[in-house]
């Protein structure tokens, strides 16, 4: 098998591999945070707070249906890496073109149903009047530009899945550039307002996702797609939809309570949600390590499941549990003490108040932050060894605790309340996800007639 340009994870120290393979995942994370953090920061301080609500008030509908495009794409790769780890390279060159015609066929759907249902969703959301129109011109372009995020999404997973984690890592970074660039050009000298940030977004993820898919045809001999490879498979695409939509319901249904708390925090007036959308995009900042840990996760499990080595992934999930120890009081302690200056690249330092409350929000946060590190590591996890849909049920663990303390904490401790949200959440994804993630390894052991801890290997 042809494996120069591609990581076998299925064999080496877990620590050196995951470490490896999340670094540069890390490096990609943090340039496509920036361009968001440019958007937020060129909004909040030359637009004003109102604009910069806007954009925040469209946070959680971006989240249920961009997660849903971006869960739906993880979910298409993971047979491209059980394949990978079972040397198959037939039926990976086989997923790899039905993943494109399972994509593109959804894809163009979603951008049609939510471009047009996009102002009854702003409405149903509780949005702020005086907000609304700007975060109509913010989100509406860029659900019409679904097929650009799933390109990027699609491509990019293939190649993670084979172990390459760094080309998708060099055309975000050179993307967000190519951002940070446009911003300025289209708020600032075109007078663009919102729209040009979503503008500039879309520009950057079309670059990437362009860029992405050229490199997997051209410098990946595994993904030499025959003429016979590219013949529409049924039973591959049904396979494909079993993994990738309940994966991606699970980012919509998670969405679901985030959703519900934002209607909340939309209920406590303008200032609250600027604030919360300046926590959240800091908080997003920080979620770079956590996204590159689930896509490493997520590989390393698909890859050892598929060459029937479920004891390694034991072994990667104590790596990272022990990572997420340490980067929880890192992300505390910057919270903590640096969270006003953080949250000032926001909003202007005259802001005090709409300061005050983001901190507020980040420290709640932050606290708790080892549950949330533990969710994804579980969840992508399970997902790697293909229950994409056991693993589903958490996201409806965190909508129903997000639901809960929307309709009975924000009316008695208003700000306060809303900013228990997550910390619910989290835990109560982690009470169903621990237990869950050990059946799977045994049942998926089982299946595959192989060890399921180390020592039975041994006594083998």
């Amino acid at each position: 098998m042809a494996r120069s340009t591609v990581k076998d994870m299925t064999q080496g120290s877990p620590l050196k591999l995951i470490a490896g393979f999340a670094v540069p995942l890390l490096f990609g994370s943090l340039f496509q945070q920036l361009y968001n953090i440019v958007d937020t920061a060129i909004v909040g301080r030359y637009l004003g707070s109102q604009a910069l609500a806007a954009v925040g008030s469209t946070g959680c509908i971006s989240f249920l249906i961009l997660g849903f495009c971006m869960g739906m794409c993880s979910g298409f790769s993971i047979p491209v890496a059980q394949a990978f780890g079972a040397r198959d390279e037939a039926g990976l060159r086989r997923y790899v073109a039905n993943i494109i015609y399972v994509s593109a066929s959804l894809a163009v759907i979603l951008a049609v149903v939510t471009s047009v249902l996009c102002p009854w969703m702003l409405h149903l959301l509780n949005t702020p009047q005086d907000i609304i129109a700007d975060a109509q011109r913010y989100i509406q372009p860029i659900f019409m530009a679904i097929p650009v995020t799933v390109l990027y999404n699609m491509a990019s997973g293939i190649l993670r899945s084979l172990g390459d984690s760094k080309t998708p890592v060099f055309f975000v970074t050179t993307a967000a550039l190519i951002n940070v660039v446009l911003d300025v050009v289209f708020i600032l000298h075109f007078n663009m307002g919102v729209m040009g940030a979503a503008i500039a977004t879309i520009i950057g993820q079309l670059y990437s996702g362009l860029g992405c898919l050229i490199v997997m045809m051209k410098r990946f001999p595994i993904l030499k797609l025959s003429r016979d490879d590219l013949r529409f498979r049924p039973e591959y695409a049904r396979q494909l939809v079993g993994m990738g939509i309940p994966m991606g319901l699970q980012y919509s249904i998670t969405a679901i309570g985030s959703v519900v708390i934002q209607t909340a925090i939309n209920g406590l007036g303008t200032l609250s949600v600027a604030a919360v959308a300046a926590a959240v995009k800091l908080c997003n900042l920080f979620y770079c390590v956590i996204d590159a840990l689930s896509s490493t996760m997520a590989t390393f499990s698909g890859q050892n499941t598929g060459a029937r080595k479920i004891y390694r992934i034991h072994e990667g999930v104590r790596t990272a549990s022990t990572i997420a120890i340490v980067y929880s009081v890192i992300v505390f302690l910057a919270a903590w003490l640096l969270g006003p200056q953080l949250i000032s690249m926001f909003i202007s330092a005259t802001e005090t108040e709409v300061i005050a409350l983001a901190h507020r929000y980040l420290i709640f946060n932050t606290i708790p932050y080892y549950f949330l590190v533990m969710v994804n590591v579980l969840r992508f996890a399970v997902q790697g060894m293909g229950f994409t849909r056991v693993a589903m049920f958490a996201g409806v663990a965190e909508m129903i605790a997000r639901t809960l303390v929307a309709v009975l904490l924000v009316p008695v401790l208003g700000f306060s309340g809303a900013c228990c949200a997550n910390p619910v959440a989290w835990i109560a994804a982690d009470v169903f996800l621990l237990p869950c993630y050990l059946h799977v390894c045994k049942r998926r052991a089982q299946e595959l007639g192989c060890p399921y801890r180390k020592d039975e290997l041994h006594a083998a």
